[in-house]
């Protein structure tokens, strides 16, 4: 093993980072983990720490290095989530908080303090929100930085840096302020066109109130851009000698941690499924759920992200979706239960998830069911606990359930957990019905991956649900993989990231869908649609 070359590829989630070893073949053969600090003021707040995040990720990399040579490890790629980060003209922490503790530094991609702020954006109407479904979304950038600049002006004016966190993180590694066009084009409202020419829009920054940004030709947002797996620079002295590698080791431009996650699996190879990029959709599930697709053409769609041309493979065109909350939700839903309360006193989450698919498989039983889907006959939800990302970018859409009885046992809660499984699942057909509407060609399969891919239920409703193959890769972290690829692409190990993709994808399990309940979801997901109608009822009722 001494003799082998390495990659590292480091993941910095919602609650925690990542590091891995991953060899030229994409298995990871090492990886670690440690949990970070979030704030949660009040709700809808929702704030990390860059310091935090750095100390962890000092913490993962030094721990999966141990017995391995500094010169074995060729490259090394950061992916994260599309947090903002906020530090003073000296590259120190800013608070971003009421609070004025510098410490609080990061508003998340989960926060939705910027709801006002983002329906001023978008009465604009500006040419640019045609790349963003029509809408710009309160987890984005613009609308947060607008929402600090209006709250906190005494901070704004101190501010010398903002960064998407992958991009800090690469900055923290190199002393390189470069950003990757993934995170500006996906989360920042940057322009990218197929041409190759690409930019800031001084004009849409001055319309929403952010013209001080245009100034000194936008140094605080960022100058230069490269490219997902470009090399950005060295490792610094300082950071080489924390983490135990050598100064200089190349480290590649950053991605956004859902689209490290479809860059890791878009090569996988499955069995008699169509290899074409275009024909795959790639769900990244964990504390929220994304939708990637790539196109060799732009299409519009509106309600979801995009197009957004190289922001995951190299000129193709993406189209991002997604549910704001799927594990978080399922964790909301257990824990809120009398039944999950005392279950979680003796069951991990996971655990107690392979328990309740035990209750219901005996549930099905007893009543004669082939199929546990359908003991929710009666039993429906609307998933949008935390508003609707796609394909209705709706943020103050909120969550249904029909079917509630005076019931705390066990039984009920598995219902919950079966009914909630297959929200989730409904809201995929959802993205997947407006992708198709706008001119997609129909999909042949779905790839997926991250901390609900551990669900075999799950993953078997989500075929059901669609009547497609899922593709499931063998090396469980796919997003790790990915950051991994960028690594191998900037120490020029692989000549391009598509190289990198094919010789790294790895192979898959395929899970099949059964046909035969297909039409009892298909009753379902007119229930499902039906709810959303309902709920616009309500409202125009109540108005």
């Amino acid at each position: 093993m001494d003799q082998d070359i390495f990659f590292i590829g480091v993941d910095v989630g919602s609650g925690s980072v990542r590091a891995a070893l991953v060899n030229e073949k994409g298995s990871v053969i090492r990886s670690s983990v440690k949990n970070l600090k979030t704030w949660k003021l009040k709700p809808g707040f929702y704030e990390q720490s860059s310091d935090d995040v750095w100390q962890c990720c000092e913490y993962v990399i030094k721990d999966i290095l141990t017995g391995i040579k500094p010169q074995q490890i060729k490259g090394l790629g950061f992916d994260a989530t599309c947090s903002l980060v906020a530090l003073d003209g000296n590259g120190n922490s800013i608070s971003v908080s009421e609070t004025g503790n510098n410490d609080q530094n990061i508003i998340m991609w989960m926060d939705h303090r910027a709801h006002e702020e983002a329906s001023l954006i978008n009465k604009t109407g500006h040419e640019i929100l045609k790349y963003v479904g029509g809408k710009v979304s309160l987890e984005m950038e613009i609308p947060k930085l607008l929402w600090l600049k209006k709250h906190l002006p005494q901070v704004w004016s101190k501010c010398g840096y903002f960064f998407d966190l992958p991009d800090f993180l690469t900055w923290k590694a190199t002393g390189s302020q470069t950003r990757s066009l993934c995170s500006l084009v996906c989360k920042w409202n940057y322009e990218c066109l197929s041409s190759g020419e690409h930019g800031w829009n001084a004009n849409f920054l001055n319309e929403v109130g952010l013209g001080d940004l245009v100034e000194n030709d936008f140094v605080k947002i960022g100058k230069k851009v490269l490219m997902p797996g470009e090399f950005c620079g060295g490792l610094l002295p300082n950071v080489a000698t924390s983490f135990g590698l050598l100064v200089n080791t190349p480290v590649a431009t950053s991605i956004i941690d859902a689209h490290a996650g479809g860059l890791g699996m878009i090569g996988t190879v499955g069995e008699n499924i169509d290899s074409q990029m275009s024909s795959r959709l790639s769900l990244i599930c964990g504390t929220s759920t994304c939708h990637m697709a790539v196109n060799k053409n732009p299409i519009m769609v509106n309600g979801i992200w995009g197009p957004y041309f190289s922001a995951m493979v190299p000129n193709m065109w993406l189209n991002e979706a997604g549910q704001s909350a799927s594990g978080m939700l399922l964790d909301h839903v257990i824990s809120g239960h009398p039944a999950g309360i005392e279950l979680l006193k003796t069951y991990s989450t996971g655990n107690l998830r392979s328990h309740l698919r035990q209750v219901l498989s005996k549930m099905a039983k007893d009543k004669g069911y082939q199929d546990v889907s359908l003991l929710t006959r009666d039993f429906h939800m609307w998933p949008d606990f935390h508003g609707n990302r796609s394909p209705l970018a709706d943020p103050t859409l909120a969550g249904m359930i029909v079917g509630l009885k005076i019931d705390n046992s066990e039984e009920n809660l598995a219902l919950l957990y079966l009914a909630t499984l297959q929200a989730l699942a409904y809201g995929t057909r959802h993205i997947i019905e407006a992708l198709m509407q706008a001119g997609y060609e129909p999909f042949k399969s779905l790839l997926i991956c991250g901390g609900l891919a551990k669900d075999p239920l799950f993953i078997q409703i989500q075929a059901d649900t669609v009547g497609l193959p899922i593709l499931k890769p063998l090396e469980k972290e796919s997003v790790l993989v990915g950051s991994a690829i960028l690594g191998a692409c900037a120490s020029q190990y692989f000549n391009n990231v598509q190289t990198a993709i094919q010789n790294m994808g790895g192979k898959s399990h395929v899970i099949q869908p059964t046909l035969s309940i297909k039409s009892f979801h298909d009753k379902k997901f007119k229930v499902f649609i039906q709810l959303f109608q309902d709920q616009i009822k309500y409202r125009s009722i109540m108005n």
